[in-house]
C-alpha cells in the first residue's frame, strides 16, 4: 500500500469517526449508500444526493471510493472477483458509486441488508451525444480519444458510438449491447431506479422516492421533509467534472434522420424497454 492510499484511508476513517460523533442519537450502524450509474447517465448527480445524507445521519461526507467495470485509460475489463473485492471492501456508513455490472455475485451482496442500492439511467440516445463530447473533448485520457479526434466530424463520432467500434483491440459494443449487463438492476425491488431526466424535470417527486426508498431500509427518524430539503441543497451539477448541460432530450439537437435509422436498427428495442418509447415510430 501506497503511503498516499494509506493517508487517504486514514483520513476518511478519522472522518467517519467525528460524523458519528455528531450523531450520537444514532447508535446502529446504517447500511452503506450504493450509487449504480450506467456511464454518461447523472452519476455524479446521484454521488451529490447521496452524500446529502452525511447532513442528517452519520454518513460519510465524501465517497469511499468509485468502481468503474472498465478501465478508463486502457479499456481493459475488470473481473467478476475485482468487482465483488470492492463491494466487499464497503461498510456501514459508507458512500460509494460505482459503474457496476448486475452479475448475480454482484446481485446478492448488493440486495443484502448491508446495502441501500440505487441505479440511475437517462435516455440512451442523450448517453451517446454526451458520450461524443466526453471522449472527443473533455477526457483526454480516454482510451477511445484518439480514434475520435481522427474522425472527421461530430456525425461520424456519434455513429460510433452508437453502433461501437467492430474488430478493436478495446471491447466496444454498440450502445444496447453496452446497456444489456446493467439490465437485471431493473428487476430488482430492493433497488430503486432512478430516470435521470426525472431528477430534473421532476425533481422534489423523484427525492421523495429516493428518501422513501432510504427509509424502508433504515431506522432514521429524521422527518422526510427535513431530509427532502438536505438533499435539495447538496445539488450542485457545476461542481460535477464531467458536467456540460445538465439537459434532457437533446439528442434532438444532433441526430440525423440516418443517426435516428441506426440507432432503431440496434437499440430501439431498448428504448421501448426502459420506457422512453412505445414504439420504433420516433
Amino acid at each position: 500500500m501506497s503511503i498516499k492510499t494509506f493517508l487517504r484511508r486514514a483520513i476518511y476513517q478519522t472522518e467517519k469517526t467525528i460524523q458519528r460523533a455528531r450523531f450520537p442519537s444514532i447508535q446502529n450502524d446504517l447500511p452503506a449508500l450504493l450509487g449504480i450509474s450506467f456511464p454518461k447517465s447523472g452519476t455524479h448527480l446521484l454521488d451529490q444526493i447521496l452524500l446529502g445524507f452525511s447532513q442528517i445521519a452519520p454518513y460519510s461526507k465524501r465517497l469511499h471510493s468509485f468502481y468503474a467495470e472498465y478501465d478508463g485509460e486502457s479499456g481493459i475489463k475488470k473481473s467478476t472477483q475485482q468487482a465483488i473485492h470492492w463491494l466487499d471492501s464497503l461498510s456501514a456508513h459508507d458512500v460509494a458509486s460505482a459503474h457496476l455490472f448486475a452479475r448475480p455475485e454482484a446481485i446478492a451482496r448488493v440486495t443484502s441488508e448491508n446495502f441501500i442500492p440505487y441505479f440511475i439511467f437517462r435516455d440512451p440516445r442523450d448517453v451517446v451525444v454526451s458520450h461524443v463530447f466526453y471522449v472527443t473533448e473533455m477526457e483526454t485520457r480516454h482510451v477511445h480519444h484518439q480514434y475520435y479526434a481522427s474522425l472527421p466530424d461530430f456525425n461520424a463520432r456519434l455513429n460510433v458510438s452508437i453502433l461501437g467500434k467492430e474488430n478493436s483491440a478495446v471491447e466496444f459494443p454498440n450502445i444496447a449491447a453496452r446497456f444489456a449487463p446493467y439490465l437485471e438492476w431493473l428487476n430488482q425491488p430492493q433497488v430503486l431506479s432512478i430516470h435521470f431526466e426525472d431528477l430534473i424535470e421532476d425533481r422534489a417527486s423523484t427525492l421523495r422516492r429516493i428518501i422513501e426508498h432510504f427509509l424502508t431500509r433504515s431506522a432514521l427518524q429524521t422527518p422526510p421533509n427535513l431530509i427532502l430539503q438536505t438533499l435539495e441543497s447538496s445539488i450542485n451539477p457545476k461542481k460535477s467534472p464531467t458536467f456540460r448541460s445538465g439537459k434532457t432530450g437533446e439528442w434532438k439537437k444532433y441526430f440525423t434522420d440516418e443517426h435516428k435509422k441506426i440507432f432503431k436498427n440496434s437499440a430501439g428495442d431498448l428504448l421501448i424497454k426502459l420506457g422512453y418509447e412505445k414504439d420504433k415510430n420516433w
